[in-house]
């Protein structure tokens, strides 16, 4: 089992990363044994359901859906298991974790061996991310549009993360991701609908391309 540490994270679109304590352990060990993907993917749509319906801030849907991630984890082994090979020459590899025609979220696991990092992108959705292995640095940037430079972007700061860590991002949020130290790094990542559009942000040029 995941020695999971106690802390949760907000990113915000003005590139703000807001620490908070993360739920008790043993107030997310599931009463039914065993507890099963499916009963996750059913909570997690029943969440996504009630939060539309209720019309929740998105900060206050993502606080909801660290906790029932960091449930996931918690009560399902295999789930951090899932590490694909990497046998690209970018340094990454995903593996999805479940596909469904008109099921509009992505669950999947990523690798990213040291050194590699990405583009500075957004998603276009809501985010969770939670680290199972390894260390990342995730750098944060907020727009700061000019008249000549509508895209353009600003560095806000940067934030390590370790094994445990669940990082949460608002559709606006834009951000850099870096694996460090000498060891890959494993992720979850839960995605929501991709209903804006996903960039990737030059700081130089300061200009956005379609993800």
């Amino acid at each position: 089992m995941i020695d999971m540490a106690k802390q949760d994270w907000l990113v915000t679109a003005q590139g703000n990363c807001l620490g908070f304590d993360s739920p008790r352990e043993w107030d997310l060990l599931s009463e039914i044994n065993p507890y099963r993907f499916y009963r996750f993917l059913g909570e997690l749509e029943e969440v996504i359901h009630q939060s539309e319906i209720s019309r929740k801030a998105e900060e206050a849907l993502l606080h909801s859906l660290r906790s029932l991630v960091r449930k996931l984890i918690l009560n399902i082994y295999w789930i951090t298991t899932q590490i694909p090979d990497v046998t690209s020459e970018e340094g990454t590899a995903f593996l999805l974790l479940y596909n469904e025609p008109g099921f509009p979220l992505t669950i999947q696991t990523e690798v990213m061996l040291p050194g590699t990092s990405t583009p500075i992108h957004n998603h276009g959705t809501w985010g969770i991310v939670a680290t199972l292995g390894g260390k990342q640095k995730h750098t944060f940037w907020k727009r700061s549009p000019t008249p000549e430079f509508p895209d353009k972007i600003e560095q806000v700061g940067e934030q390590f993360f370790h094994q445990g860590d669940i990082i949460s991002l608002t559709t606006d949020a834009i951000h850099c991701v870096e694996a460090v130290e000498n060891k890959p790094t494993v992720t979850l990542n839960l995605y929501g609908e991709t209903l804006a559009k996903r960039f990737n942000f030059d700081p130089l040029t300061h200009q956005a391309k379609k993800f």
